[in-house]
């Protein structure tokens, strides 16, 4: 007599994640990252809101590391809106220019220095609808300058912060503003600024947008995109990095 083998092997389709189970899921892996980075922090280098500001229009197509290696010579000649407004363009580009697009940087920040001088009495403003109408300053930057040099929550939606969040299936957003409502309905708002800093080291470090190194991740048992990279331990571990590429 022939054994019946009807619904051997087969495996149950996953179900679809409720709401509640996505913001659950969600928190605990930013739990899980907060375990991982307790030193997560903007990786630029800056000592007021202007020097922020001027260091996350220069991060534009670049690194942190290579913005901090200018940045001190440029906030040297140029310590206020004022002085930076009044620059000579060609002086602002050559020392800017290991960051790539400098003339359309060098643009940006006379035009936002001028406009600080001009309309805020040479001071950064503390709202995002104040800061955008600045040159050069979109919300990305804006939320960078609220969330670490004023203390107002922002999600900062880069690259990296929307590849993962894409990937742990938090939106499917490729729009950052819309991304950015759709993962900050996720968190409390006292969240918001910390769970950027976090989501873009592990970004840096092992979720990468060629080869994440899954095998490595703690996060692995939480992400619905596992296997995107080598699941290997060793051949992930090899994956990993410190920190921002220079």
């Amino acid at each position: 007599m022939a054994t019946s083998t009807a619904g051997a092997g087969r495996i149950r389709p996953r179900r679809p994640e409720t709401r509640t189970g996505l913001v659950r899921r969600a928190r605990r892996i930013n739990r899980t990252l907060a375990e991982l980075y307790p030193d997560a922090r903007c990786e630029l280098d800056f000592e007021n809101p202007f020097q922020l500001l001027v260091a996350t229009v220069l991060s534009a197509q670049t690194t942190d590391t290579r913005v901090n290696r200018v940045s001190p010579a440029l906030f040297a000649a140029f310590p206020a809106p004022e002085d930076m407004a009044a620059a000579d363009p060609e002086r602002i580009e050559a020392i800017i220019r290991p960051t790539g697009f400098y003339r359309a940087k060098a643009a940006s920040l006379l035009g936002l220095a001028a406009a600080l001088r001009d309309r805020f009495g040479g001071e950064v403003p503390g709202t995002l609808e104040e800061l955008i109408t600045l040159p050069g300053v979109g919300r990305k930057t804006a939320n960078v300058v609220l969330g670490n040099a004023f203390g107002v929550p922002g999600i900062t939606v880069d690259t990296h912060f929307g590849r993962l969040t894409r990937r742990w299936g938090w939106t499917d957003q490729t729009d950052p503003v819309k991304a950015e409502k759709e993962v900050g309905s996720l968190f409390p708002p006292k969240d918001w600024t910390m769970l950027s800093h976090r989501v873009i080291w592990h970004g840096r470090r092992v979720c990468h947008a060629r080869r994440p190194a899954c095998g490595a991740c703690a996060l692995a048992p939480m992400c619905p995109s596992y296997g995107e990279g080598p699941t290997d331990p060793e051949t992930a571990r090899s994956l990993l990095r410190d920190g921002p590429r220079a």
